[in-house]
């Protein structure tokens, strides 16, 4: 596929756009706000330089806490573009950075939409986080004589496999950034197979966030509420997986532990609460800011931006999206807290980093939800087995930091190099 037919082939899609906007408005009625944005409408841009950063939507987001924190003191006289395609990740800007970011969402890929875009804000380089390909927009971008690096990038081998399907598309945007920065030598292996020029392998910026203590507080006051009693929390499930893992639950052994369950998209929180009714298990809700009774079998964590405090009041987490085929949310998170981490199968979003946490001892591989729970309950009965991973945790994430200076210092370079 060339570019004219994927510009063509967008404009066919334009319909299914806007309908796709008000299907996910039903349960999200904040992607019907800022409509305008994505397609290029936005507030004129105060003057100055100016720095611009696509973290698509949450996890991409706090990855670049660390590299927004760095480039903030490397130019302080910079402002700093945060564009996003979620609500999520939008929200999660705004708890992790205020007004000290200014943010608009990406507009859709039409060359007008980039247009319009570009000529308000101007940037004097861009920065998307790891894999965003957005063929007119890297286009434009070169066309202007405007930066625009990959950072953090990752590739699974699942999506180069969607990539491949377009190689003279994929090799032309990959073709046309001015630098990739891959997190492992087999995600820069496979961007380079499909285009990328001269791609530098610099870590992973994930494993450069520090909980803040702020959160490491709420955690303590979460144990508070909760009390004595052990638990484990189940950490951003995603569809699916929470009917197996309460299924697995239920068939336990009798426990006296608290489920602290926490799905991965806030629109799913009535569902997952159904879902816990259905299960027979009383339930208490996160928003309710209450002690936890109890008899309470089910702390729902309803809530926005307080993951790091969920792990702090946790003794073992499972990471939702390995149980089935999303391939994992953050597990590096968990580790950073010292708590053990439980994985299933399906890790290929942190292949890298879950291989190195199971031969780290920081973590531990389970077949499906049944073993999930097994595996759970028997760490919860053995505290010097706990600890010992929890200190593995630690040790693990401190010794694979180090991503954002190598950034800032390989960004420097290509910047030096552009005349930048």
């Amino acid at each position: 596929m060339s570019r004219f037919r994927y510009t063509l082939a967008l404009r066919l899609l334009l319909p299914f756009a806007l309908l796709h906007l008000l299907w996910r408005a039903r349960r999200q009625p904040e992607y019907l706000r800022h409509w305008n944005e994505r397609f290029g409408f936005s507030r004129p841009a105060k003057s100055g330089p100016l720095i611009w950063i696509h973290a698509v939507s949450v996890g991409e987001t706090r990855a670049a806490q660390p590299l927004i924190a760095a480039l903030r003191s490397r130019f302080p006289d910079h402002r700093i573009l945060l564009t996003q395609t979620t609500p999520t990740g939008r929200q999660t800007g705004i708890e992790l950075f205020g007004e000290t970011v200014e943010r608009i969402y990406l507009p859709y890929d039409y060359p007008a939409s980039v247009a319009r875009f570009l000529d308000r804000w101007q940037p004097r380089f861009g920065l998307i986080m790891e894999t965003e390909l957005w063929p007119n927009l890297i286009a434009a971008c070169r066309e202007r004589g405007i930066p625009l690096m990959l950072a953090n990038g990752r590739l699974s081998a699942r999506s180069a496999r969607r990539y491949q399907r377009f190689p003279a598309l994929t090799g032309e945007a990959l073709g046309g950034l001015s630098g990739v920065a891959a997190q492992t030598e087999s995600d820069a292996a496979r961007l380079a197979a499909l285009g990328a020029a001269e791609v530098a392998v610099l870590g992973n910026l994930k494993f450069d966030i520090t909980p803040p203590p702020e959160k490491l507080a709420l955690g303590e006051e979460f144990r508070r509420r909760i009390g004595a009693r052990p638990v484990f929390l189940w950490a951003s499930t995603r569809e699916g997986e929470e009917a197996l893992l309460l299924d697995a639950w239920r068939r336990a052994p009798r426990r006296d532990a608290l489920l602290l369950l926490v799905p991965r998209h806030p629109q799913r929180f009535d569902e997952v609460a159904g879902l816990c009714a259905a299960a027979g298990l009383r339930l208490q809700r996160r928003s309710a800011n209450e002690d936890v009774a109890a008899e309470t079998d089910v702390l729902l964590g309803d809530s926005l931006g307080e993951m790091f405090g969920y792990y702090a009041a946790c003794d073992v987490a499972l990471i939702g999206g390995s149980l089935l085929p999303f391939g994992s949310q953050n597990l590096i998170e968990a580790c950073a807290v010292g708590r053990p981490a439980l994985l299933g199968p399906s890790v290929f979003n942190f292949a890298e980093a879950a291989e190195n946490a199971l031969a780290d001892g920081a973590a531990l591989a389970v077949a499906d939800a049944a073993a999930a729970v097994s595996a759970g309950l028997e760490l919860l009965a053995d505290g010097e087995r706990r600890a010992a991973m929890g200190r593995a945790g630690l040790a693990f994430t401190a010794r694979h930091r180090g991503a954002t200076a190598r950034t800032l210092a390989w960004l420097e370079a290509l910047l030096s190099r552009a005349g930048r």
